[in-house]
């Protein structure tokens, strides 16, 4: 098999001149930030993203068609693409316009921003799921909870013993409540699987203005994505916006739960194999922050067999009892 090429700034550079013409050398330099070897800025006004392999080359035509099927749908900015084609044989390039504003990793989300999410997760759910197979979006079989539950305990107590966890949090999902925190059936949208902070644009004043990263998409759980907000922006504010688009109490415990196992597990991953980057170590440990934020919801919820799945919560216990039975 012949190893694909490296991408490198002669490449992009040579690339971008044939794009966007011009005499002088343009100014370009990898987004180390998002952790993909073939992203990079070019100027201060264009991304150019290299697949630097055949599956990656298959995701990113795939994006292309899939923003331009969920841009009607979302109040947020997605990129445009300003050119797109072969940068080598079988490798794909797109070069987007920048989406104006700031990493959601260095921005906090206002109430609206909050009001932004919501909005954007409602659209997900609108988003035609049959249109979305046609382009070749994957479907995605909802991860087994109790599974999880098991490998983030075992990861918990080791980061107990680094220091890095206290097991004695009052927070803990049992194996009942992983029984009750199970997808229920029609629960399928289109899910953008990769709602992290450096696939948020955030403005200064905490709107959220676009969103990146569409490659990952699956026709799955949206409790994926209300857990990818939950170690972005932090457990409350993710399910504030959950709530906001219409989810109710199963899904947004179930989006948390997947959040906090998932944090604890990469964190003691990274530990152990001593992995300092993509991402950080300092960033796996905001995000286990973030996810472990307490929430209303879990104090004042008791969880039904029969509970729908996409409403409000409105099954508060009148005694303010119930979360401690369920998770």
């Amino acid at each position: 098999m012949t190893q694909a090429p490296t991408p490198t700034a002669d490449t992009v550079r040579r690339l971008v001149r044939s794009l966007l013409g011009g005499n002088t050398e343009p100014d370009v330099r990898p987004v180390a930030e998002a952790g993909e070897p073939g992203t990079w800025w070019v100027g201060a006004r264009h991304v150019l993203r290299l697949a630097t392999d055949r599956e990656a080359a298959v995701r990113g035509r795939r994006e292309l068609r899939l923003r331009e099927l969920v841009r009607p749908h979302v109040p947020v900015t997605l990129p445009n693409s300003v050119a797109h084609g072969e940068w080598a044989p079988g490798l794909t390039y797109t070069l987007d316009a920048k989406v104006a504003g700031g990493s959601g990793e260095d921005h906090a989300v206002s109430a609206l921003g909050e009001a932004d999410l919501a909005a954007l997760l409602t659209g997900l759910r609108e988003v035609p799921l049959r249109q979305a197979e046609t382009l070749g979006v994957p479907r995605a079989a909802p991860r087994a909870l109790e599974t999880l539950r098991q490998s983030a305990e075992r990861a918990a107590r080791r980061l107990a013993s680094a220091d890095e966890f206290d097991t004695a949090r009052p927070e803990r999902l049992t194996r009942e409540a992983a029984a009750q925190l199970g997808v229920q059936p029609g629960a399928v949208v289109l899910v953008h699987h990769g709602l992290t902070g450096d696939h948020l644009v955030v403005s200064a004043d905490g709107r959220v203005r676009g969103v990146l990263g569409w490659s990952e998409a699956v026709l799955g759980d949206p409790a994926e994505d209300i857990a990818g907000l939950a170690l972005s922006v932090g457990s409350p504010a993710a399910v504030r916006a959950a709530t906001l688009a219409g989810y109710g109490a199963r899904p947004c415990l179930r989006g948390l739960w997947l959040a906090r196992c998932d944090a604890v597990v990469r964190l003691a991953r990274a530990l152990e194999d001593g992995s300092g980057s993509r991402p950080s170590l300092p960033l796996l440990r905001t995000r286990l922050r973030r996810a472990w934020e307490p929430i209303l919801l879990e104090r004042v919820t008791e969880l039904r067999d029969t509970a729908p799945d996409d409403t409000a919560p409105d099954d508060t216990a009148p005694d303010g009892t119930g979360p401690d039975d369920a998770v």
